[in-house]
């Protein structure tokens, strides 16, 4: 392999363009330090790394480098969904007020799981205030979430519920399995593949974490204008995204925490590296070293499209299957069949099993909105070009 300046790790025969285009990222698009990651047909092809893991301390990122990697996490909360599905515990279909019946949301209004799990459920906060210690603990989050009027007819419309998602799935899942949806995950997830991913950080894993560093201030007013519109104080986006100023990134990054870290927020406190969300993915459309985590007939309905069109919360178009974000313009995921998540500021896992492949790129260097950019929209084209 050619020696670049911020690439170290495994690159396989034939995706130097990968490397190059990763290297890219570092001299043209202002990474700091980063992670990426592709399995194809079961086989890891491609895991490096480079960069600066904390800026302040100047220590490198490695391989044993991990980070948070916000929303990308609700792709393994849909993972962890699916797996009750594939059980038979659950269905996709089933009435959410079968197995909770005293979240005043589900109550006789059909609001179904696959609903619930693709931003249907006009849940996307909740009236009483809490502290960001009580949001932590987990418990008066679901208390809240039970009596929460919901701010739309669930299942008339979509919106991102940025935060509520993994509480909200995270809570479905308990009453049906009996255990936390960070215990589920690191026991039927992350444990079976040797993960290096949580939901709910172990306090002994705290010091791998890099930390993240927030985007530049935007300074096009037509950008300002619309960062407004859909995120200022009052709108259903900084509702969702911040529960009403609760959860900050500034002038203290709660996301930095070792409290944020330990808490299971299982919608966007997931710390990972590459490789583990890369392999993650690969298992769910084949297996990976004889594990796969479920089969055809769930991949098929986990990522059918469930709602396409204006988001209420983001207020531009979304798509989304059972819990799965899918491929579209704002979110590219390199082709339709796609299907995965993005995390603020641009980290992105997702498989595609048209291509039989899995995908895992993470950051600390924070891009300036909520999905994908041209760092990953720059390793999608090299990903493609290493395949034919």
């Amino acid at each position: 392999m050619t020696r670049y300046a911020h690439v170290l790790g495994l690159v396989q025969p034939g995706c130097g363009v990968i490397a190059e285009a990763f290297e890219r990222n570092f001299t043209d698009h202002h990474e700091l330090g980063a992670g990426f990651s592709l399995y194809v047909d079961g086989e890891q092809v491609v895991d490096i790394w480079g960069g600066t893991a904390d800026r302040a301390s100047g220590r490198p990122w490695d391989g044993s480098t991990l980070q948070l990697v916000f929303s990308t996490t609700k792709g393994a909360a849909a993972i962890c969904v699916a797996q009750l599905v594939e059980s038979g515990a659950l269905s996709y279909d089933d009435l959410v007020e079968q197995h909770w019946p005293t979240l005043v949301a589900a109550q006789s209004t059909g609001l179904t799981v696959g609903q619930l799990l693709s931003h249907q459920a006009g849940l996307i906060a909740f009236d009483r205030r809490l502290s960001f210690d009580e949001v932590c603990a987990v418990t008066p989050v679901v208390e809240a979430l039970e009596v929460q009027t919901p701010f739309w007819t669930p299942g008339a419309d979509h919106g991102y519920h940025a935060l509520t998602y993994g509480w909200l799935a995270g809570e479905l899942l308990r009453r049906i399995d009996g255990r936390s949806i960070g215990t589920f995950f690191a026991e039927e997830v992350a444990g079976p593949l040797g993960l290096d991913f949580w939901i709910g950080l172990p306090e002994q894993e705290e010091s791998r974490v890099s930390t993240l560093q927030l985007a530049p201030a935007p300074t096009d007013p037509a950008e300002i204008a619309m960062i407004q519109q859909s995120m200022g104080r009052g709108t259903h986006g900084y509702r969702a995204l911040s529960l009403d100023g609760t959860i900050r990134m500034a002038p203290v990054n709660h996301f930095n925490t070792r409290e944020l870290h330990a808490t299971e927020m299982a919608a966007a406190n997931g710390i990972t590296n590459a490789g583990s969300l890369a392999r993650m993915y690969a298992a769910t459309i084949g297996a990976v070293d004889g594990i796969r985590l479920f089969g055809d007939d769930t991949l098929a309905m986990a990522r059918a499209e469930r709602v396409s069109g204006p988001d209420l919360t983001l207020i531009k178009p979304t798509r989304f299957g059972a819990g799965f974000w899918l491929h579209n313009v704002s979110t590219p995921m390199i082709q339709d069949g796609s299907f995965g998540h993005a995390g603020a500021g641009g980290s992105l896992g997702f498989a595609n099993p048209e291509l039989g492949i899995g995908y895992g790129y993470v950051m600390n260097q924070m891009g300036g909105g909520l999905t994908g950019d041209p760092r990953t929209i720059n390793l999608n084209n090299a990903v493609l070009a290493s395949l034919k």
